[in-house]
């Protein structure tokens, strides 16, 4: 509730008294557990980024593969924000009015969850299931094609559901834009060189 209060009003006309109102307790409860109105805010934020990660988590719990494991993450991710759209608007409102923090919420969170991911990339590497790229720079290209998506979404409107939206990115990544003829005249034409 308190995330939809600042999304639909934006933190400078969302009163602490309104978001009291809205979940049934008195205005010092709330002060008692967020001395100000950021750090309610805030955990709002964080609050969307923990259930996030759950759904991320969820999604792969049952799954063995590592690049099913991937397609799930960006399926999942992409469902999250298309069910809670309030959260979308919380990480804009966030950098708009927070600019004095050295990193947002949503990084803070990415950073602290990217090392499982790296490590799962290493194993496909080494697997010789995908290319032997920095894993650094697979988690940052699928990372901004996933946030890139989400702030089009919301700021353009989806037009196309969140599973499509899904497979293609997962098309383009997993399969790339090249044909095979292509991929093998430039390979031969890096040999000849």
């Amino acid at each position: 509730m308190t995330a939809r209060i600042f999304a639909e009003r934006g933190f400078p006309n969302t009163d602490v008294q309104l978001v009291a109102d809205e979940i049934g307790v008195g205005k010092g409860t709330i002060y008692r557990y967020f001395p100000t109105k950021r750090e309610l805010f805030l955990a709002a934020v964080d609050r969307g980024m923990r259930r996030l990660r759950a759904r991320v988590d969820a999604s792969v719990a049952e799954v063995d593969d590592p690049l099913e494991q991937t397609a799930q993450v960006v399926r999942a991710y992409l469902a999250f924000f298309d069910a809670n759209p309030d959260f979308v608007e919380l990480l804009i409102q966030e950098r708009a009015e927070f600019k004095d923090r050295k990193k947002p919420t949503y990084f803070e969170h990415r950073d602290a969850n990217i090392g499982h991911w790296h490590d799962l990339l290493r194993g496909l590497v080494k697997a010789g299931r995908v290319r032997d790229v920095p894993v650094q720079r697979i988690t940052g290209v699928l990372g901004d094609l996933m946030y890139g998506t989400m702030f089009t979404n919301h700021f353009a409107g989806r037009r196309k559901s969140f599973e499509q939206q899904a497979q293609d990115i997962l098309d383009v990544v997993f399969q790339g834009i090249l044909s095979d003829r292509e991929r093998r005249a430039r390979a031969a034409d890096r040999r000849g060189k």
